[in-house]
Formats: structure tokens, sequence, C-alpha cells
């Protein structure tokens, strides 16, 4: 209450106080009128005063029926009070209609996109980043991803990957491409000159050792006598050579028929039953015998350190994080997101005042279950009291006016 209405009732019955004890002795007119005035004042202001205090406490200490109304009807008036927040002023439907009137997603996505390039958001995002990937644990994500790593790679479809391996070698020509590389590897490996040597010794070694009857023989050594070594490699080496450059020719017969029966393997190696086999228990083997749980930690360790350094810069702010949170801003602008998200959202609020929507009772019933009667009057009165000190002031008032037309009245009559 304030000060200056603290005493504003206890003035108004001191000022019809006086007034009445002043006009005791006058026996004019006007005296009696205005005797009569302010006994009519002093008895209306006590009569307020009474009836203002009785509603909190015994008037004078003196325990006269049907006073100290507030403290004896405590448990009434809360139970009154409560039942009235619950049932008439804070309803479920009553909360469910303003909510559905407060369009809480607009609001919500206009301050978000206000907020977006503060810099409290900038901290924000940084803060979040690093604290989400401080809590990331390499050690104990690489077993898992070890695990899904290899339960994908043995799930695969060994048939299909093959036979799309042998597709795209055909359609991208690369049986030609290998064969060309084998022929010029072998080109180059076929004109050195040690390769003309080795050829000529391993041929004419090979020759010696044949063993022929009678004339043959002889005409075997007479050409051994002839030729050495190093022709006989040269010859060779120019039948290779000469061999090779016509595997190269692309309208070579040889080639073609090299390259079609190339092909045809190929084509049957998708069908080849043993061959994916083969590679399924390979695929098996090597993953059972191979841990990778080492090499994935120390991978995740790696890209968790630079993912933290990374997301402390503004690059990451201004280039991801900030239009990642406008895209998902305007995503959920969209009237058929931002009705489906509203929906939602009042379903939720509406189960949740459903199942709390007693607790308003009970947790006004605990607050003032707190107070003892004394606080909670003094409460009340600090709130309200300037408005009862009014009442009692106007009851002065009231009753001076009263008593001044009746004295007046009765002078007439």
């Amino acid at each position: 209450m304030a000060p200056k209405s603290k005493y504003l009732a206890g003035t108004s019955l001191a000022v019809m106080g006086a007034g009445f004890l002043s006009t005791l002795p006058l026996d004019t007119t006007t005296g009696v009128i205005l005797h009569g005035a302010f006994e009519a004042g002093l008895v209306g202001g006590l009569a307020d005063w009474f009836a203002v205090t009785a509603l909190f406490r015994h008037p004078l200490g003196i325990p006269i029926p049907h006073t100290a109304l507030l403290p004896k009807n405590r448990q009434r008036v809360t139970t009154g009070l409560i039942h009235m927040l619950e049932h008439e002023w804070l309803t479920k439907e009553s909360i469910m209609e303003k909510l559905q009137k407060a369009d809480i997603i607009s609001k919500l996505l206009a301050w978000l996109e206000a907020k977006l390039h503060t810099n409290a958001t900038r901290t924000a995002v940084i803060t979040i980043a690093r604290k989400l990937l401080e809590h990331v644990q390499p050690e104990m994500l690489a077993p898992y991803i070890e695990k899904e790593l290899k339960q994908y790679v043995l799930s695969a479809d060994t048939k299909r990957i093959v036979t799309l391996i042998i597709d795209r070698i055909l359609q991208d020509r690369y049986d030609e491409k290998a064969l060309d590389y084998i022929l010029i590897k072998a080109k180059h490996w076929a004109e050195k000159e040690e390769t003309k040597t080795t050829l000529g010794n391993v041929a004419l070694k090979a020759i010696q050792n044949i063993e022929l009857d009678g004339f043959l023989q002889f005409a075997l050594k007479s050409f051994i006598n002839v030729i050495d070594a190093d022709k006989l490699g040269g010859f060779i080496q120019e039948f290779i050579i000469g061999g090779i450059h016509s595997l190269q020719n692309e309208e070579n017969d040889n080639r073609r028929s090299l390259l079609e029966k190339l092909q045809s393997e190929l084509e049957k190696g998708k069908s080849n039953e043993e061959l994916i086999n083969s590679i399924d228990s390979w695929k098996t083997s090597i993953l059972d015998s191979y841990s990778m749980s080492s090499l994935l930690t120390d991978l995740l360790t790696n890209i968790k350190q630079r993912a933290l350094t990374f997301v402390q810069t503004d690059a990451f702010v201004e280039r991801y994080a900030i239009p990642l949170l406008e895209k998902m801003v305007a995503w959920l602008k969209q009237p058929s997101y931002k009705i489906h998200i509203e929906h939602s959202l009042h379903k939720q609020i509406a189960g949740f005042i459903e199942t709390n929507h007693h607790k308003i009772g009970k947790l006004v019933q605990e607050n003032l279950d707190k107070l003892d009667d004394n606080t909670l009057i003094a409460m009340i009165e600090n709130n309200v009291g300037k408005d009862l000190q009014w009442i009692r002031v106007n009851g002065a008032v009231c009753g001076f006016i009263i008593g001044l037309l009746l004295e007046t009245g009765k002078i007439f009559i």
C-alpha cells in the first residue's frame, strides 16, 4: 500500500470526529445541520471501517460473530477461486482458443529469421556445433562403422558386380586397350638386344638337344654349323616383332579373332558360378582376417579435429550454417509444411493441457497453502489496500452528505 493512502481512511474519520465534537456547542441552524452531517459522516466511516476490517480480522480484537470472514472461510474461498480458474477463466477450451489465434509458428519463424545474422546466433551455432563434435567418440564409432562396412561388402551381389564390370570393360573397349598395352610392352621387350641374345641361345640349345636318325641328324648338325645363336635370335626376334605389328593392326584377322575370343570368355564370366563363388570366398576370407578398427579410429579422430577447427571459422558459419538455417526457415514457411507443423504443435499442446490442466488448481492451492493467514491478509491489503481505504473514505463522505441533506430537510419540514 502506498504511504500516502495508508492513513487516508483514518484521516477522514478524524476529520468527521473533530467536526462532530466541534459542532456540539453550536445551536444555530447552520451548526445543527453541520453537526448532523458530521455525525452521519462519522457513523458512515465507522460502519465501513467495521465492514472492511471484518473481512480480514476481528474489529478491535473482539470476536464478534460474522467477522474475520477471510480466515474463517479461507478453504471455501480457495476452493471457489480454483474452481473459477479451472472452469471459467482458464478452461481447456479457452487456452486452446488463445493458442490457435496466437499463430505461434509464424511468430517463431519471424523471430528466428530476424536473429539469423546476429552475433548471438553465430556464437550459438559455433557453440552447438563444437559441443556436438566434442561428444563424438571415434573409438566407439569405429567398430560400428567397420561392422556396417563389412556387412555391406559381404551382402553385395557379386554376380551383379561382375556383370557390371564386364559390361563396362566391353563398353569402353578396355579389352582392346589391354591387348594394345600388352603388345606395346611385348614389342619393347622383343626389341631389346639382350632379348635377341636370350632367344638365340635358348633356340640353339633346343636345336642341339634334338636327336634324329641318319641323314636328318647330319643335316641338323650342318645347319647348326652354318648359323650361330646371334643370327638365330635375330630371326626369332624379327618374327615376334612382325607378329606384334600384325596384331596391332585393327584390320588384322588374327587380332579380331583374338579379341572375339577374349570377349566371349568375358561374357562367360558373367555366369561363371565358380568364379563368383571364388570371389565371395575371397571377400569373406579377407574381411574376416582384416581389422579396420584402428584405421577407422585414426581416420575419425583426424576428421573430428579438423571439423572442430573448421566449425569455429567464419567460413563454416557464413557458407554452411546460416544458409542451412535460411533454407530450413524457408522450408518451414511453406503453407503445407507450416499447417502440418502448426497442427502437430496444437495436437501436442492439447494433449499436454488435457493431461496437466488440473495442475493449475493444484499449483494455486500449493502456493496459497504456503501462506499463513496474516501473510495472505497482508498481501491482499498491500495490493488492494488503496481501494479499501477509499471504501472507508467514501463511507464517511457519503454519510456526511446524507446527514447534511437529512438535517436540512428536517428544518423545512
